[in-house]
């Protein structure tokens, strides 16, 4: 998996850990929308544009992750830019924050484009340059073990999962989190399996929440009030999805649930 996948799929479902990052207010990601813009005939894709809502006068923001040494960086970055101005003439300002591992990957030369980082209307930051994982927010925390050492990943993976069972208090926000500390892990440990994934970092134990616990104790519940019957069928299959969105497997559900893997599937689709 190319790391700018996981940067888009932080973004997207993270979108207040790039404000975070920029030292913005986490809650300026609620006016904003993120995707990732390819410009119109040319070869050009900007990795993701933060675009505010139509009636905000927020900047855009252009983010580009470069995790490889590249001279030309600055030149591609500013004519990518240019283009989405030219084409889309919006009328917000706008500003460009571009993600290193570290200063050594940074060799474009800024010549230039040298007034536009004197200003800091482009702002670069090197991830392995912010300060501690136990004093950093939980979000930029788990973006800077992307570019931990792999000896040091295992316990700092560890401390992220125990932070977010403390931290956050939507479950559906600690399963995302979970499922992308995992896919970060899988990118540095490609040989590993899934399975030994959990049983390294007992990822099961985001499974067993209070939240968890209710949900289950409540479809056991609206199961026995309708009796055993196709009263009873229909209860539990309206309660599939939530706990698929809880990351339990289809095997699982049909076990808690006492039905079989047929019917999970079958509701999920219909869901």
């Amino acid at each position: 998996m190319k790391t700018e996948t996981i940067f888009y799929r932080l973004f997207q479902e993270f979108p207040d850990i790039f404000f975070e990052l920029i030292g913005n207010s986490p809650d300026t990601a609620s006016i904003y929308q993120f995707s990732s813009i390819e410009i119109k005939q040319t070869s050009f894709r900007i990795d993701g544009v933060f675009v505010p809502n139509f009636e905000s006068e927020q900047p855009i923001y252009f983010v580009e992750v470069q995790f490889q040494a590249d001279e030309r960086i600055y030149a591609r970055l500013m004519a990518e830019i240019c283009l989405y101005l030219r084409q889309n003439q919006p009328a917000n300002d706008w500003n460009a924050v571009v993600l290193y591992p570290n200063r050594s990957v940074d060799i474009g030369d800024i010549k230039h484009y040298r007034e536009f980082f004197i200003s800091q209307r482009v702002r670069r930051i090197y991830l392995d340059e912010l300060s501690t994982e136990a004093s950093l927010p939980i979000g930029i925390a788990t973006v800077k073990l992307i570019v931990t050492s792999e000896e040091a990943a295992i316990a700092e993976a560890r401390e992220l999962l125990e932070r977010a069972k403390l931290e956050i208090n939507s479950p559906i926000r600690q399963q995302q989190l979970l499922q992308l500390i995992e896919t970060i892990l899988l990118y540095k440990f490609p040989t590993i399996t899934k399975e030994e994934m959990e049983e390294m970092f007992n990822l099961s134990e985001l499974r067993n929440t209070r939240y968890f616990q209710d949900v289950f104790q409540e479809g056991k519940e609206e199961g026995k009030q309708e009796g055993i019957e196709e009263g009873q069928r229909q209860e539990k299959l309206r309660m599939v999805p939530r706990f698929l969105k809880l990351g339990l497997s289809v095997e699982q559900v049909a076990e808690e649930l006492g039905l079989t893997v047929e019917e999970v599937q079958q509701a999920a689709q219909n869901s």
